[in-house]
């Protein structure tokens, strides 16, 4: 496969000491942010679920068939389908047309997901917001707890993915910020390491996680040089996630092999293998989706691809979830994602109480050397959440 060369032939995985890796990050990075930013602008009242998912994966090829043009064999687009999950969907939820429709209303807790890449490098971002809040209109209650409490342990977080830092200093610190809140991490949802074509690389952080899953989950070190999708995901609930009767639309293929027995499967799988890298996808993006339901369903069975379920929490809960995109440069992490947080339009009666955290969290993100760049006029906020 195109997207497997390197490992294939036995070259050395491209990393970030490479400066035009860091290039393709960081033009990944700035689309993510782009798109991210053109979706919160058109969350309203009224406007769907579906319609906002069209218009993140369109958004994104568009982006990324501007640039590269003459390098015809370079691969670029989604990394990951745009989602919209809303109040206690915690994710994955991205509908296609033949579901029903969801229309967002004033109030809802609005969590946005999505991925590019450019030549396999891969830039994440996930935000949340409130439809129809505004510092007019402020956020309350435990809308307002649960949000707070997710951006804050992102916060956290940004600061503790550093190399010579332990995944599991990450693990306490987001677990402890979003009890200062009286929120609960989501149980076992994971954050992994970025590489060319992967998404969920071997090194990982683990939200919550139940006494099996902290013998099984693997303690590791961060190094300079690493990429991080960090996922921050915070319930008001118990934090425990479930499937309800949703169907899944999102998939990504394995590198199983296996001989479909079925026509619809072949045929699902040839486009499959034609349109897309090892990246998720989506079965809108298919040209009959009828028949890609019915031959995704052998592809699952013997695991030539793998599902991203839609998660829920108990209804009534609250879900929020902010995910940044982290380079381990030499100089210091460089986070290349993030939507705008205004922390004015938020208010919790919970704050921040233990003396660790607090401190962590007063610590400077700025890399070395890169002082003088904080003085320009550009706010900040941008890459907060």
């Amino acid at each position: 496969m195109a997207d497997r060369r390197g490992d294939e032939s036995g070259e050395e995985e491209p990393t970030i000491a490479e400066d035009v890796v860091v290039t393709k990050y960081k033009m990944a990075g700035d689309m993510a942010n782009r798109v991210l930013a053109t979706l919160i602008e058109n969350a309203t009242a009224g406007k769907t679920a579906i319609s906002l998912c069209e218009m993140g994966d369109s958004m994104i090829l568009e982006e990324t068939g501007k640039v590269y043009k003459k390098e015809k064999e370079l691969k670029k687009g989604i990394a990951f389908p745009t989602c919209v999950s809303v109040n206690h969907c915690i994710c994955h939820f991205s509908p296609v047309n033949s579901d029903p429709e969801i229309k967002l209303n004033d109030g809802d807790v609005v969590k946005f997901d999505l991925g590019v890449h450019i030549d396999g490098f891969i830039a994440v971002v996930a935000h949340t917001l409130v439809v129809g809040a505004s510092k007019e209109n402020k956020v309350t209650g435990r809308k307002a707890d649960v949000i707070v409490a997710a951006h804050t342990a992102a916060q956290a977080a940004v600061r503790l993915v550093k190399p010579g830092s332990e995944n599991q200093a990450v693990t306490d610190a987001i677990q402890k910020v979003s009890e200062s809140f009286k929120c609960k991490p989501i149980e076992g949802m994971m954050s992994h390491q970025l590489k060319k074509y992967v998404i969920d690389g071997e090194k990982s952080i683990i939200l919550n996680p139940s006494d099996a899953q902290k013998k099984e989950h693997d303690k590791c070190e961060f190094e300079a040089n690493e990429v991080y999708g960090v996922d921050v995901l915070v319930s008001t609930g118990d934090g425990k996630s479930k499937e309800l009767d949703i169907r899944t639309t999102v998939y990504k293929k394995t590198n199983v092999q296996y001989s479909l027995k079925m026509k619809a499967s072949r045929v699902f799988f040839s486009e499959l293998s034609n349109k897309f890298t090892a990246m998720p996808f989506t079965l809108r993006a298919f040209e009959d989706e009828t028949k890609a339901r019915m031959g995704v369903v052998e592809c699952v069975k013997h695991g030539l691809v793998e599902p991203f379920n839609v998660l829920w929490e108990k209804e009534g809960e609250y879900v929020a979830q902010f995910k940044f995109t982290l380079l381990l440069m030499p100089s210091g992490p460089m986070k290349i994602t993030g939507g705008t947080f205004d922390p004015e339009i938020y208010e919790s009666e919970f704050s921040v109480q233990d003396e660790d955290i607090k401190s962590l969290l007063s610590q400077s993100t700025n890399r070395k050397g890169k002082k003088k760049k904080k003085k320009s006029g550009k706010s900040s906020n941008t890459s907060e959440s």
